[in-house]
C-alpha cells in the first residue's frame, strides 16, 4: 500500500470515527439508545486507532494481526443494523454510515485475507 493510500485510509477511518460519535450523540436517551451508543462508539472509534497501530507494526505478521482487529468496522455495522431494525432511529440517518462501515469491513477483510494467503505461500510448512 502506498504512503498516499495509507494517509487516505487514516483520514477515512478518522472521519468514520467522527461520524460514529455524531450518530451516537443523536441516539435517544433511553436504555437501548445508551447501550447502543456506548457499543457503537467503542467499535467505531477503534477502527481508526487500530489501523494506525497496524501501520506501526514491526512485521508483516504483526500488521496482519492488527488489521484483523480493525475488523471492528463489522461490529460497528452490527450496531447500526440494530439501530435501523430496532427502529431506534430513522433508517435514512444511518444508511450512509452503515455503507461506509460495510466498505471498510470489506477493505480490511480483503487485506487480512491477502496477508494470510501471502504468509502461507511464503511459509508453507510452519512449525506447530
Amino acid at each position: 500500500m502506498s504512503e498516499m493510500a495509507k494517509e487516505e485510509m487514516k483520514k477515512r477511518t478518522k472521519q468514520f470515527a467522527l461520524r460514529v460519535i455524531k450518530l451516537a450523540g443523536a441516539l435517544p436517551e433511553n436504555p437501548a439508545g445508551r447501550a447502543i451508543a456506548n457499543q457503537v462508539i467503542r467499535s467505531g472509534t477503534s477502527v481508526g486507532a487500530n489501523y494506525r497501530a497496524a501501520l506501526r507494526a514491526r512485521s508483516t505478521k504483526d500488521f496482519s494481526n492488527k488489521i484483523g482487529v480493525v475488523l471492528e468496522a463489522d461490529e460497528s455495522a452490527f450496531w447500526m443494523e440494530l439501530i435501523v431494525e430496532g427502529k431506534v432511529m430513522p433508517e435514512n440517518r444511518v444508511t450512509d454510515l452503515l455503507r461506509e462501515a460495510n466498505e471498510l469491513t470489506a477493505i480490511f477483510a480483503a487485506t487480512h485475507k491477502t496477508l494470510k494467503a501471502n504468509s502461507r505461500r511464503s511459509n508453507p510448512n510452519p512449525k506447530s
